[in-house]
Order: structure tokens, then sequence, then C-alpha cells
């Protein structure tokens, strides 16, 4: 069987689940790590260990602000029709990206905290994601008319929730490897770092769509 890349798993995947069903808040934290109140301005480009997480999820977490940080950015003050706006009949909107974003975090914390098999989503996270996840025609169909806030209202929401979560566990947790995954024997480290590298992609595309904005030509 061919080997799946990571593009080609997740593409794969999102499709299966659309074929299925068509910053920072701490609820806790690990055993023995103080904890500390929201990451400050003055800190986010500190990546290493972080209050009220082990020192290796720590440092996976400074990695996912930081790009968080960093894809908010050329999103700020976009209206309605911006985030709406389709380049041509084969691009994604900036909104449904911002929804496709969350969509993947939230398949990863199913996956990672849940023990979930890949695609094996409750229905009500079928209902809710899969489209996002899954971008193209039914993306492009479904996802628009909508204020930048509720984009960042769904990020920050998963993403609150994966911090609880990381709080919960240690290092121990993140290096297990998974020798089943598709990529090959594949740690939560790596897992949870696609996310991450998962944003930094798409914000490329972002910044690409913006620049070519009918209103930026004003």
């Amino acid at each position: 069987m061919k080997t799946l890349n990571r593009r080609n798993f997740i593409k794969q995947s999102s499709l299966f689940t659309v074929g299925a069903g068509s910053m920072f808040t701490l609820a806790g934290a690990a055993p023995g790590y103080p904890v500390s109140p929201a990451t400050s301005e003055n800190d986010l480009n500190i990546i290493g260990p972080k209050a009220g997480f082990s020192p290796q999820i720590g440092t996976l977490v400074s990695m996912l602000n930081w790009m968080r940080n960093t894809i908010l950015y050329p999103v700020k003050g976009l209206s309605v029709e911006d985030l709406d706006y389709i380049h041509d009949e084969n691009s994604n909107s900036i909104g449904a990206m911002l929804m496709h974003l969350a969509a993947t975090e939230r398949f990863y914390q199913l996956h990672t905290f849940e023990g979930r098999k890949w695609g094996d989503w409750p229905e009500e996270d079928v209902e809710k994601w899969s489209i996002a996840s899954g971008l193209g025609d039914e993306a492009r169909k479904n996802i628009k008319g909508h204020e930048l806030d509720f984009y960042l209202d769904a990020l920050k929401e998963v993403r609150e929730h994966s911090l609880a979560e990381f709080a919960k566990r240690d290092d121990d947790w993140l290096m297990k490897a998974d020798k089943d995954w598709p990529w090959g024997p594949t740690n939560n480290y790596c897992k949870w770092f696609h996310v991450c590298e998962h944003e930094s992609n798409h914000n490329g595309q972002v910044k690409w769509l913006r620049s070519r904005l009918p209103s930026s030509e004003k």
C-alpha cells in the first residue's frame, strides 16, 4: 500500500468525514507545574517551557501561541465581503480557511486527547466541522456571510480546550508514539507540531488572498 503523505492524509480523511455527515485559559494544571496567568505580549516571542505545563508541552504551547498570533495578524479589520472573497473557482475564502484551522485542531483534540481513531468523530463534531475540514465546493457554498468575530470565536474556543487538556498531561504523553499512524511511527508531539505547521501553511494562503482582495485596490 502506498504510504500517505501528511497533506494527502488530511485531505482524504476530510473527504471521509464529509461523507459521514455532510487566548489562553487553563482549566487545570499538570501536577507539579505552577499555574500562570495569560501569556503577555512581552513573552510571546520566548519559545520554550511555560508555567502551567510540563516542559516539552509548554514549549509546544509557546509555538502554537506564536503561530496563532501570526495567523490572526493579516485578518485584522477584514469585512464580511473580504472574508467571503473567492479568487477563482478553485480558491477557498479566508473565512473558510480560518474555520478549517479550527476544524483541524478539533479533530486532533478528539484523536489525541480522547483516543479516537481518525475519522471516528461524534456526530455533533461531524456536523459542525466536516465541511470546514474538507474545504472545496462545500465550503464555498456554506461558509460565508459571517463577521470576523465568528471565526475568531471558533478559533479561540477550540484553542482554549487544547490548552486546558495540555495542562492535564505530561511529557511522557507528548512523546508517546503511535506506531500505526499513516506517516509511520508518530508521537503526539509530531501530531501537534503538524497542527502548528498547518497554520503556517494557510497563513501564506491568507496573506496571498488578502493582497488580492478587491477592497485592497480601492
